[in-house]
């Protein structure tokens, strides 16, 4: 994937976005409730699915290498094969998809919070298969642990990631996408 100085330049300062964003966290249990899916689908939703997805890996390479950026302040490689792992990975199939799908539609209201609503729940399918695998826990515990709870907040974060990153994307100059 061949980025442009700009692109690369912007996609550090949307990763930058989604650290500070995801320190805005309410405990639930070994999983907390954030603003990171809001955070990848914003950036997505501005940015496209090449820069937006670049925007994920280096919030996630940040996270990778100790850097505090990942919820409630964490960071460090361990972060990764806790029961947090398969969200923080469903991220870049999250980016991905939200801007594939956008890219392929158009990028206006109803496509964008239609991307975002797919994409949240593939980030909690990914977070519930770790939590079965990592865990070894039962189907159905780990659905109830790593999708159920975040159903409800998922939507309304993926709502407001698709109308805001639209509504900002119109205002943007560096935005390419013509949004409807």
């Amino acid at each position: 994937m061949k980025l442009s100085s700009r692109e690369i330049v912007l996609a550090g300062i949307f990763a930058a976005v989604i650290s500070i964003l995801s320190q805005f966290t309410i405990p639930l249990g070994a999983i907390p409730l954030t603003l990171q899916t809001f955070a990848v689908g914003f950036t997505v939703t501005i940015l496209g699915k090449k820069t937006g997805t670049m925007a994920v890996l280096i919030y996630l390479l940040m996270g990778i290498i100790g850097l505090p950026v990942l919820a409630g302040g964490a960071g460090g490689f361990a972060n990764f094969f806790g029961p947090t792992g398969g969200f923080l990975i469903g991220f870049i199939f999250q980016a991905y998809f939200t801007g594939w799908l956008l890219e392929k539609a158009t990028f206006n209201y109803f496509w964008s919070i239609t991307a975002n609503i797919i994409a949240a729940f593939i980030t909690l399918i990914f977070g519930s298969l770790w939590l079965k695998i990592s865990g070894g826990l039962p189907w159905e515990a780990a659905f109830s642990a790593g999708m159920i709870p975040f159903i409800f907040p998922g939507i309304i974060k993926a709502i407001a990631a698709g109308y805001l990153g639209i509504l900002l994307g119109k205002r943007l100059t560096f935005t390419k996408y013509i949004y409807h």
